[in-house]
């Protein structure tokens, strides 16, 4: 039995797991927990799936899990139709407010940055294997997962954002900000060099009492799908006295899903976005797996429920930024899901 099938038999039954591709790996990897149990994550060995705020944080520990790999081959033949989806003239009237509300915060001084989002549902059956096989195959340079709990459902994404990576206490993480399609010719704003620069102070902030030596690239273009990112990468040598966990509870939720300060935008989103993120903006992967912890922002995804797919898509908002343009970019970040799913 390879993974794909063992997925289906386990979802079958009710019984969690997840399948996972690293960045420019052809390996694919599975987590199979031997019973139903929901392990909230207290740092046990294993693969977290974790929440954007207040959410209860999930571990399928290495003590009560079987761990496979395989390298992957696709069996799914090409596709020519797609889930349909139509803008909603409501959605779109309600996400541009608030932006605008957004803006004007910033304006007035209370943050410098915040990172709004949205869902878009679609009422459609998908065949879940075939999909992810799709988008294992569309999407190769992203971390690719497919994850299920029988108490907290079945998520599916294709991020193209690490958290970060620890390995005998060297760590490296990035700053990914600003958005746009991809093009021959591509040419950043003033804008979003504005916002790909808040993310690296973040970042750099958040960790500088916490690590030595760190080390920041010049930023450069990352394609993920079908829109490009304006990317640096982070790293440095943690503290002999800070642990794993330290590092992550700085660098989670970055301000290239929340905002900046950080507590100030956190609010203003569970105020203002009007629904629940659960586990989009939050993290996932590795954590002390194989010696080492590799985690993603939970980007790029949807949750599948029955015949409902909930897609989850943001932008980051500056002074600067047009309501139409932001409401333009979600629509173009939910094509990366959109393009991979396939219908039964």
């Amino acid at each position: 039995m390879n993974l794909l099938e063992k997925a289906l038999f386990y979802f079958q039954n009710q019984l969690p797991f997840v399948l996972y591709a690293k960045p420019d790996d052809v390996v694919l990897q599975g987590v199979f927990q031997k019973n139903d149990a929901l392990h909230v994550f207290e740092n046990q060995n294993g693969f977290v799936f974790a929440g954007f705020y207040n959410t209860t944080n999930v571990v399928f520990p290495l003590t009560d899990s079987e761990v496979f790999q395989e390298e992957m081959i696709f069996n799914i033949e090409a596709q020519t139709f797609n889930v349909e989806h139509t803008s909603d003239e409501n959605a779109q009237k309600s996400f541009e407010n608030l932006v605008q509300k957004a803006v004007s915060e910033i304006e007035n001084g209370t943050f410098q940055k915040v990172v709004v989002s949205r869902k878009i549902e679609i009422s459609q059956s998908v065949d879940v294997i075939k999909s992810y096989q799709k988008l294992l195959k569309t999407y190769p340079t992203a971390f690719r997962y497919l994850w299920y709990h029988p108490q907290v459902g079945l998520w599916m994404g294709a991020t193209p954002e690490q958290l970060t990576k620890i390995n005998n206490h060297t760590f490296e993480t990035v700053s990914l900000a600003g958005t746009q399609v991809i093009s021959e010719n591509v040419i950043w704003q003033e804008k979003e060099i504005e916002e790909h620069q808040l993310v690296t102070d973040y970042i750099k902030n958040s960790t500088e009492n916490l690590v030595e030596n760190i080390q920041i690239s010049k930023a450069y273009t990352q394609k993920a799908g079908n829109v490009v990112h304006l990317k640096s990468d982070i790293s440095g040598k943690l503290k002999s006295d800070i642990s794993e966990n330290d590092l992550i509870n700085a660098l989670h939720p970055t301000s290239a899903v929340c905002g900046m300060p950080l507590h100030i935008a956190r609010n203003f989103i569970l105020e203002n976005e009007k629904y629940n993120r659960k586990y989009y903006s939050g993290f996932l992967g590795e954590f002390r797996m194989q010696e080492q912890t590799n985690l993603f922002v939970n980007l790029r995804c949807c949750e599948i429920e029955n015949d409902l797919i909930t897609i989850y898509v943001g932008c980051g908002i500056t002074k600067d930024s047009q309501a139409e343009k932001e409401f333009i970019e979600t629509e173009n970040k939910a094509k990366t899901i959109l393009s991979v799913l396939i219908p039964i």
